[in-house]
């Protein structure tokens, strides 16, 4: 994890505490907002869980000692006036007290975070026994297999839409995501390389002279 200079984060602003913003590192989901004092910033940086202030106990609260359902933390980043900060989290298990993914709703991974949340799938199913998962199976059976399967499910997208209805089009697309995201998985890596490449393609051209 990145350090961060902690002389820099205004605390004073809010009479000690500072709002945590805690979003879901590889889906982007924001899970909850909590806040932070110093010290359990502090411990944050040096354990690796998120733990905050609660304003309800008057005291420490590391998410997950009493539940399980820890949150492991990626990077923390302030804002540009020092005054709160993103806290980025692979969870274990649930960040809500209700039992659900988020506190902000029911939904799990909305919109381009299913992409996210079908990679970490794709990760743990390919710890399974092959003959239960086809995902392992795939995965087992190397790149060019996984590859020969994204060419097959491209054909078939291109054909649904050609000359198949929305819906058709739509499921194999999914299809095709789907081999893809495994083929990366083989390969070492994630969709966020494919990300980076579209960022650096949408950024102006330096000038020749």
């Amino acid at each position: 994890m990145k350090a961060i200079d902690l002389s820099k984060i205004d605390f004073a602003k809010g009479n000690g505490l500072i709002p945590a913003v805690v979003q879901d590192a590889d889906t982007l989901q924001v899970l909850t907002l909590a806040y932070m004092d110093e010290a359990a910033l502090r411990e944050t940086l040096d354990s690796g869980q998120a733990t905050f202030f609660s304003r309800s106990r008057g005291g420490r609260w590391r998410k997950g000692e009493t539940s399980g359902d820890f949150l492991n933390v990626v990077s923390v980043t302030p804002d540009c006036d020092g005054d709160a900060v993103v806290v980025k989290v692979r969870p274990v298990g649930d960040a809500c007290h209700l039992n659900r993914i988020s506190c902000f709703g029911e939904e799990d991974a909305p919109g381009l975070g299913r992409i996210g949340r079908l990679e970490r799938t794709i990760h743990v199913r390919a710890q399974a026994d092959p003959n239960d998962s086809w995902t392992a199976r795939l995965i087992a059976q190397g790149p060019k297999r996984a590859a020969q399967k994204v060419g097959e499910e491209g054909v078939e997208t291109a054909l649904a839409g050609a000359a198949g209805d929305n819906a058709e089009l739509a499921s194999e697309a999914a299809d095709l995501i789907y081999h893809l995201l495994v083929l990366l998985h083989a390969r070492d890596m994630v969709f966020q390389d494919v990300l980076d490449v579209l960022t650096r393609r949408a950024e102006p051209a330096e000038d020749q002279g």
